[in-house]
């Protein structure tokens, strides 16, 4: 049976991966900062899909704790065939209105964690000459909206990279790349996400489902849903100057809370 780690486990995304991961068979290890949720996320999935669980309480924006994480797929003994790297949040204000000290805990979540984590995941399965992991990336990515949009650009391109550098080990690499999804994501943030039209949302579960198939194929980027797939080929086209001029904030700066994803 093969073990997956799904960091940012417990809530939005992550924990669709954790429910579909263990629901096909994995065992998985859940990775968030909040313990009694990971105890109860554990308990469930046990329960209902007769999987092994192993939780790790873990703040990413802390080096310890990462370094932490990073160990535990180092671990030759009890090999992590698939990493998915979801931890993630939001700032709502834009970033000369933020503490530096708030974008770099942010920046050491969104990028930070994800390099590192993939750089110890990889070795290891590069090493038994398979595994697979899934960066959370972003369809702000392709777009110039503040700090989000830059770390989530790294994550996607890193990530492309990745995949380059491992071509023919067994072990490939996929940027995730969603736009608006059903999450707590907004709601945690305080973000009024009720001028989005209905059709620009995606379902966490099938947007999981989907990923984990190309993921399957070895597809490098995987956007699911046709509206953001359009949207993302013409951003590929279009200058960039356009894309900047045209770029709108959906974080409006109001106060510094956050969401998780």
């Amino acid at each position: 049976m093969s073990t997956a780690l799904v960091t940012g486990a417990t809530a939005g995304i992550g924990l669709s991966f954790a429910h579909q991961l263990a629901e096909r068979g994995h065992d998985v290890v859940l990775v968030a900062r909040d313990r009694v949720r990971l105890e109860n996320l554990s308990d469930e999935l046990r329960a209902k899909y007769k999987v092994g669980t192993e939780i790790l309480v873990a703040d990413l924006s802390d080096r310890a704790d990462t370094g932490q994480v990073s160990e535990r797929l180092s671990d030759a003994a009890r090999p992590v065939d698939l990493l998915v790297n979801n931890a993630g949040y939001s700032l709502k204000k834009r970033f000369l209105d933020n503490d530096i000290t708030e974008e770099e805990a942010l920046f050491d979540v969104l990028c930070r964690a994800v390099f590192v984590l993939s750089h110890a995941a990889a070795r290891a399965m590069r090493e038994r000459g398979h595994g697979a992991i899934v960066n959370v990336s972003s369809v702000a990515s392709f777009i110039t909206s503040g700090t989000y949009s830059a770390e989530k650009s790294f994550v996607t391109v890193f990530t492309e990279g990745l995949s380059g550098e491992l071509a023919g080990s067994g072990v490939t690499a996929t940027a995730l790349c969603p736009g608006f999804t059903h999450t707590e994501f907004h709601d945690r943030a305080g973000i009024n996400m009720s001028g989005i039209p209905e059709f620009m949302w995606l379902d966490a579960h099938r947007l999981v489902r989907d990923c984990l198939d190309d993921v399957a194929k070895g597809k490098v980027v995987s956007v699911p849903g046709g509206q953001y797939k359009a949207i993302v080929a013409l951003l590929r086209l279009v200058p960039r100057g356009l894309v900047r001029s045209r770029a709108r904030t959906v974080h409006r700066p109001k106060d510094g809370s956050k969401g998780s994803r």
